[in-house]
């Protein structure tokens, strides 16, 4: 890329810093064709906690999957639907 670069400015705060990346385009500031790919095995991904209505039939037939594999029922959940997000 030969497009001239803006050279990063410095923020007093992260306030600050976020403020001004609501506003602007990163590509102004970085040549993103350089940038490569990182893992971060560490981090633990957030989660959010839910309320679902299920028939009681339906609950009953996930514990009992669950407890075929030995797994707790809403890991299980956690399982199936992933899988499901993928197939799609």
């Amino acid at each position: 890329m030969n497009k001239k670069l803006k050279p990063l400015p410095q923020f007093a705060n992260e306030s600050q810093e976020q403020a001004f990346w609501e506003t602007h385009d990163s590509a102004e500031f970085v040549d993103w064709t350089t940038a490569k790919n990182v893992s971060l095995p560490n981090l633990k991904p957030t989660t959010k906690t839910i309320s679902l209505r299920l028939p009681q039939h339906l609950l009953d037939g996930i514990k009992t999957a669950a407890n075929s594999r030995d797994v707790p029922y809403q890991s299980l959940i956690k399982v199936w639907l992933q899988e499901k997000l993928h197939t799609q």
